[in-house]
């Protein structure tokens, strides 16, 4: 039974200690991204690691914290301009309709943008149905 969503939402991620971020559901776009500063692909005892910030200064939820990662890959990205660019890729959990369901994030520079996080139809596909006149259904039943 596929949930419904509406056109945004508010979503937790446990492992960036990020709670009721703001999120747009993105049928347009195939994979999910989230917005990062500072990413860079470094060497630390041998291995190949990815560190990066989460948001910018001026998100509310921004805290300058470093994050690193070892499961990730780089994958390439057609932007809705259509351009197309090389990202870095981690897998996490996301928490939404009071499920955690695990997510593959791009990292992207999404400054300029209203929207810090795009869930597209990779991560939407085969458990959400998409209600465009609808918005925040997971939070609200959040705090229920």
């Amino acid at each position: 039974m596929k949930m419904t969503i509406g056109r945004i939402d508010k979503a937790d991620f446990p492992e960036f200690v990020l709670s009721g971020i703001d999120v747009k559901i993105d049928s347009g776009a195939y994979t999910s991204t989230i917005h990062c500063s500072n990413i860079q692909e470094m060497s630390a005892k041998g291995e190949s690691v990815l560190q990066f910030t989460l948001l910018d200064p001026e998100h509310p939820f921004y805290n300058n914290k470093q994050f690193t990662s070892k499961n990730y890959t780089s994958k390439k990205v057609k932007s809705s301009n259509g351009i197309a660019e090389v990202r870095f890729m981690i897998q996490t959990e996301i928490f939404i309709f009071n499920k955690n369901f695990p997510i593959y994030l791009t990292l992207s520079e999404r400054k300029e943008m209203k929207f810090p996080i795009l869930l597209g139809r990779k991560f939407l596909n085969k458990k959400f149905v998409i209600d465009t006149l609808k918005i925040n259904l997971s939070h609200k039943l959040k705090n229920i």
